[in-house]
């Protein structure tokens, strides 16, 4: 089995769906508490299918929700031996590290300016202006750039040249996965505990 490091969930992925998913919910339950009032006039007792027609809307709405409440976690990137492996609820892709030109850190404001924002994107993003993402300068993307920014958000490009914005919450640790794998080195192993840590195992010796 091919080495890899871990998953790490995109934060642009969690963090938009985490405000999505609360509204579609309090939508669809609104839809379906309305029915009852509504089934009461005349014109719906005359056509049914109105009724009918709401109740299948806020079923829908409440799937939908069910679906982004699911898929929250579910984008996410992870680094192999060989190439990077970049999922979403709709897009598998790997990129391979031939494509790789160079990686370096950044804080998203300083690639995404505030300024030049709308002002409904710059209050929606603002809690994550202040992290820091990975850029990584490709020398050619995998696949033709207009699809990746049709099923990837605005913000893992900071503009027209190839490369990925990734933002993760240990960017640290991923970044320092990424390069051990791409350049061939051995993960960091997380350390055993011991009968030899136990508190009993430091008392002095006679």
């Amino acid at each position: 089995m091919a080495r890899a490091g871990r998953r790490y969930p995109l934060v642009i992925y969690e963090y938009m769906l985490n405000r999505w998913w609360p509204a579609t919910l309090a939508l669809g339950l609104a839809l379906i508490g309305l029915w009852w009032p509504v089934s009461r006039l005349q014109v719906v007792r005359d056509e049914p299918w109105r009724g009918i027609g709401l109740l299948a809307m806020g079923g829908l709405v409440l799937l939908m929700t069910l679906f982004l409440f699911l898929v929250r976690k579910a984008a996410y990137v992870r680094p192999y031996a060989d190439h990077l492996r970049l999922v979403t609820p709709f897009l598998r892709l790997n990129i391979s590290y031939r494509r790789f030109h160079k990686t370096t850190a950044s804080e998203m404001h300083a690639l995404f300016p505030p300024s030049k924002l709308s002002g409904w994107t710059r209050d929606v993003m603002a809690p994550l202006m202040s992290k820091t993402a990975i850029v990584i300068d490709l020398n050619g993307y995998p696949m033709p750039q207009a699809i990746l920014r049709f099923f990837l958000s605005p913000f893992f490009f900071k503009d027209k040249t190839p490369h990925i914005v990734i933002l993760v919450k240990d960017w640290m640790r991923f970044s320092a996965e990424l390069e051990s794998l791409r350049t061939g080195g051995e993960l960091a192993q997380p350390k055993k505990k011991t009968g030899g840590d136990s508190l009993f195992s430091r008392l002095p010796r006679s």
